[in-house]
């Protein structure tokens, strides 16, 4: 009988593939139970400790109340030069995704000297084999938003494309240009840092499928805001959203092969590969981790707040979804 149902309602939902169904309205307190936190060394040599959920809970690193789901760095503690680092937050979807449609609606990112907040989609075990997808990523408050693929070779993007972000680089191999990936920078200056926090954030959606990624961003004052993201609504319809910030194609990349079942992870480390080596280059003081040792105050506004994560899925996915609870 479960194949029957599964069947009868494929057939349905086959007419019906234009709009993607809610799966997940992860708000608050569901923030703990979608996500598990990774309490491991930081794949991007931070001057981070990232704390198991115990800990971040206690020590108030993260917090969920109502609408609002807060993920921190320490901003209380001189470092023991000597010692780990500061501690923060790294956490991962439990359930992986393939096709599908994120929204991220976030009042505030971590802002600072010395941070790198990202929201992105892997599958860590797998890296490089399984892609990256980096969402939303950043360093030392230099907006706007920088999104990229990064693949194994073979995945390269067109030079001319329907988007309003700045390509970057068109080769998403990680062995070219120090793991630069296939990049695309916002238009939006307010899209990252301390200007996306003075408007009090925004929208970040994605829609992945097997002929490609696109992504999008609409800041909180913008009066376009597509009325399926900005309430959460169950049907999401991507066709309706405009020209995207970031469009990534399947003309020269297989995305099938270069890309795996993703987990969504959010993370802020300090210093590190990118914001580490940069650091100097963008008028903060000192050194980044003597600045990141010696200056806990610094980092009060090193934070997510996020009102909502919400993924969607095809109708046929999301049936069978059901079906197999």
């Amino acid at each position: 009988m479960k194949g029957v149902i599964v069947v009868l309602f494929s057939a349905f939902v086959t007419t019906y593939a234009s709009p993607y169904w809610l799966s997940e309205n992860v708000v608050g307190d569901e923030f703990y139970r979608f996500f598990e936190f990774e309490s491991i060394p930081d794949p991007t040599h931070g001057r981070v400790n990232y704390v198991d959920e115990h800990t971040a809970r206690t020590s108030n690193l993260t917090y969920a109340k109502d609408d609002t789901f807060v993920l921190r760095a320490d901003d209380a503690t001189v470092l023991n030069p000597d010692g780990p680092g500061r501690n923060s937050v790294r956490i991962r979807s439990r359930k992986t995704y393939t096709n599908h449609v994120a929204v991220f609606n976030i009042r505030h990112m971590p802002q600072g000297c010395g941070t790198w907040a990202a929201v992105r989609e892997t599958l860590e075990a797998n890296q490089p084999y399984g892609g990256v997808v980096d969402i939303i990523e950043g360093v030392n408050d230099q907006a706007p938003n920088l999104i990229t693929l990064h693949t194994t070779s073979g995945c390269t993007m067109p030079s001319n494309r329907e988007q309003t972000g700045t390509t970057t680089q068109l080769d998403c191999d990680v062995s070219v240009n120090h793991n630069a990936g296939c990049g695309v920078k916002a238009q939006a200056t307010d899209s990252y840092g301390p200007s996306f926090n003075n408007i009090g954030g925004g929208w970040y959606a994605m829609e992945r499928q097997s002929d490609g990624i696109k992504m999008w961003f609409w800041p909180r004052n913008d009066p376009s805001v597509p009325q399926d993201v900005k309430y959460g609504e169950f049907e999401a319809n991507p066709e309706h959203w405009g020209v995207p910030v970031a469009n990534f194609p399947n003309t020269s990349c297989d995305f099938n092969e270069h890309f795996s079942e993703h987990n969504i992870i959010i993370n802020l480390t300090l210093c590190g590969d990118w914001a580490g080596n940069t650091y100097s280059q963008s008028g903060c003081p000192s050194t980044c981790i003597d600045f990141v040792n010696n200056n806990p105050g610094a980092f009060k506004e090193a934070y997510f707040d996020f009102e909502s994560v919400n993924i969607y899925l095809h109708p046929d996915e999301y049936v069978t979804e059901l079906v197999d609870i």
